[in-house]
């Protein structure tokens, strides 16, 4: 079997020889600690991204089978992006910086971790109207209809590749800062964050739309969504389903018309809040599943929502930092939760620095005994 019809079959309740192999990339910093320690040639550390020839090249020197995160798309953000400048320099080093999407940020000297939100553009309906609300127009710029019009025979068949639908508020949520997301929601213009969505969510929609006409096919249609953190939504759940749940059954309700039925969706953080919304309106896949930060999310997901519910991740990575008998102790746990059927397991998020090159190793050659 190819590894596109192991993953599909298993996400289907269909017979699968074995279970594939499956990764979800890694931080940039834990692929140069591998090229220095002679595990990997320091280029394909440097060139790395989802899905690209370097990634592929990993894929084989370590024995994974694929990357799940594989999705092509449209330009779904803001287009033209803001101008990308430097603010402020203050004394420490650290600069302000304005990003593509108009949120400033500050960039610490030899930090890697995610920058700070210091400040935003798109404050009040005058900003929506003047310098957003034209960037978020559908136009033919977005989409590369050539390369997907000959998508069907120039596509990897090996492995299962995603149609990327963006994102309903994620992207916004990018665009504002959390706290400027949350003031937006609660503005004395009470349609204004309404407006936002619903403009940005019709893009969006129109992209994939235009996409799926040239007839391009694909195997699942993913959302890049991360509006959770370590103990819940950044919003609540009513607001979440009053603003999105509408966005996600329009887009979802495309994609099968199209003959896509697997739907993943990309939330770090504690999601059991808003997988009501997600589910109800055509999302099925959970991904990452962040079992090593947050706990096992995914047995009590499938439990509540029954064979609908699937999973794509659930793999504690910090094992990987550790030693093969706590490589062992999570296979065993993974063997059972596959026994449930509808889940492929995966490092449940970018493998960080301190993982153990032999240990991954390992783990993508036991994974694939596991027999369904």
């Amino acid at each position: 079997m190819t590894n596109r019809e192991r993953a599909m079959n298993i996400l289907h309740y269909k017979q699968a020889d074995r279970m594939p192999a499956v990764h979800f990339g890694y931080w940039p910093e834990l692929l140069l600690e591998w090229a220095d320690q002679g595990k990997l040639p320091r280029e394909l550390a440097l060139s790395w991204a989802d899905g690209n020839a370097a990634d592929s090249e990993i894929d084989r020197l370590i024995g994974w089978d694929f990357n799940w995160y594989r999705t092509v798309g449209a330009h779904n953000g803001l287009l033209p992006g803001f101008e990308h400048k430097v603010i402020e320099v203050l004394p420490d080093g650290t600069q302000r910086v304005q990003n593509p999407d108009g949120l400033i940020e500050r960039i610490r000297p030899g930090v890697t971790s995610i920058p700070s939100e210091d400040d935003y553009l798109l404050k009040d309906r005058e900003a929506f109207e003047t310098l957003y609300r034209p960037k978020m127009q559908f136009c033919p710029e977005r989409v590369n209809y050539e390369y997907f019009k000959n998508f069907n025979q120039t596509r990897d068949k090996d492995v299962p590749i995603g149609l990327h639908l963006g994102s309903v508020l994620g992207t916004i949520r990018s665009m504002v800062s959390v706290v400027g997301m949350s003031y937006l929601i609660y503005d004395e213009d009470e349609d204004l964050f309404a407006d936002v969505v619903d403009t940005f969510a019709d893009m969006q929609y129109k992209c994939a739309e235009e996409i799926l006409k040239t007839g391009a096919k694909f195997d699942f249609a993913h959302y890049w969504e991360d509006i959770c953190f370590n103990s819940g939504p950044l919003l609540s759940p009513e607001t979440f389903e009053e603003l999105c749940a509408k966005h996600y059954k329009k887009r979802n309700d495309l994609c099968r018309a199209y003959g896509i039925d697997i739907i993943s969706l990309d939330c770090d953080g504690v999601t059991d809040r808003l997988l009501p919304t997600w589910f109800e309106n055509g999302v099925n896949v959970m991904f990452p599943i962040e079992i090593g930060t947050w706990g096992d999310q995914f047995e009590a997901a499938r439990q509540k929502y029954g064979k609908g519910m699937l999973g794509v991740g659930g793999m504690d990575k910090t094992v990987l930092r550790l030693d093969r008998a706590a490589v062992d102790g999570e296979l065993e746990r993974l063997t059972r939760l596959s026994a449930m059927g509808g889940f492929i397991p995966c490092p449940d998020h970018r493998l960080m620095p301190g993982t153990k090159f032999e240990l991954v190793q390992y783990y993508a050659e036991k994974i694939k005994e596991i027999r369904l």
